[in-house]
């Protein structure tokens, strides 16, 4: 198993962390270097999601064609090759485009690693497979606060050092994933339309409400700390850390899937993240930094959760469940820091942040269940 996961974990890492993430920690460098105006910065990360979105949406339809071992290499070449381009940009143009091209590797990486964890390892293991290689993002984003706080000013440096990293992590993928031995399970299927909407409708409403309920947190946790509570910036890089650092132990959802299932898993995660975001409300440093490790748990395992809820759901296309899971998320996501943005500007942040607490709550009511194919004709 080990041998799929531990270049899985590191491909996610590369994709998620360095080539997505990283760009607001080293955003006032930027900023500075290149004498971007705000909106120009909301643009390059617009261009980022954009990618993201796009590549999630063409996921399922590349891996059925071209495989999805060839997909997971694509996405580190993607990343590879953006990183190397923001690292030597002259302004904002190629900045935008080349955080395009890094972005497109988040998109496909995780339904393709779906798919070759579904091809290559026994079915009794796939789910702890699965949620393990997910919390990547974590171990990424955990080893991204260091380069950050060491070479803050020279932000070039660290996204060529990133770029290296994925280069080694592309090539060690590429000797792990072996076409010739996927062969226990069948390759992607294409799923009728009608049987897609029946199956995936309470996957997507989940998503959606996750993602809604976590935007706030990953848009504005950082602002709110340093502008609010009075953190420094290196305090708040600490935050991330130890945030990045605590989702490692989200890949554990895949265990406790299986111990206690998967509906009171998705309750437990609702109610933690829920917690989390309402924890960042309480004006002591201790528990501010709990609810950055209980946030960090609490997003991964439920992103982990998400990816076995979609494997499962769309067991002969494993690909397409991750893919429509994630799609879901991440609309939440975006209309969630826009309502988010626009309650701060209007309340504040410990109003918006409870809100979005108990807003996380109300979708503890979701009902969690594998749908047959045959359930709509029911």
């Amino acid at each position: 198993m080990w041998k799929i996961v531990l270049p899985g974990i590191a491909m996610i890492g590369v994709t998620y962390a360095f080539a997505r993430y990283s760009f607001g920690l080293f955003l006032p460098a930027i900023i500075t270097t290149l004498n971007l105006s705000e909106s120009q910065a909301g643009y390059i990360s617009s261009a980022a999601y954009g990618a993201y979105t796009i590549a999630l949406l063409t996921a399922s339809l590349l891996v059925h064609k071209f495989s999805a071992r060839h997909v997971v290499l694509l996405s580190g070449g993607t990343a590879f090759i953006g990183m190397l381009g923001m690292a030597a940009s002259p302004g904002f143009y190629t900045l935008l485009l080349s955080s395009f091209f890094a972005g497109l590797g988040s998109g496909w990486i995780s339904p393709a690693f779906s798919q070759v964890v579904g091809q290559s390892l026994n079915e009794n293991v796939r789910d702890k497979a699965n949620t393990w290689i997910n919390s990547g993002t974590s171990f990424g984003i955990f080893f991204t606060g260091p380069v950050a706080l060491l070479f803050t000013g020279h932000w070039r440096w660290s996204y060529v050092l990133f770029a290296l990293l994925a280069f080694l992590v592309l090539w060690w993928n590429a000797s792990a994933i072996k076409e010739g031995k996927q062969s226990l399970h069948p390759p992607c299927k294409k799923v009728p339309v009608a049987d897609f909407f029946a199956k995936a409708k309470f996957l997507v409403f989940a998503s959606i409400g996750v993602g809604f309920s976590s935007s706030i947190y990953w848009t504005f946790s950082r602002s709110y700390i340093t502008q609010i509570h009075g953190l420094s910036a290196n305090e708040s890089i600490i935050f991330w850390m130890a945030m990045g650092g605590a989702g490692i132990l989200g890949g554990i959802a895949g265990t406790l899937i299986q111990s206690i299932g998967l509906s009171k898993a998705y309750r437990l995660g609702v109610m933690a993240t829920a917690a989390s975001i309402f924890g960042l409300t309480i004006s002591f440093q201790p528990a501010i930094y709990l609810s950055a490790v209980f946030f960090g748990i609490s997003f991964i395992f439920m992103t982990g959760l998400f990816i076995v809820w979609g494997t499962r759901q769309f067991s002969e296309s494993p690909s397409l469940g991750v893919s429509i899971s994630f799609f879901s998320l991440g609309i939440g996501q975006s209309f969630g820091s826009l309502i988010a943005g626009i309650l701060i500007e209007r309340g504040s942040y410990p109003f918006a942040f409870i809100f979005f607490s108990i807003m996380g709550l109300l979708f503890l009511l979701c009902k969690i269940s594998i749908v047959s194919a045959s359930a709509h004709q029911e």
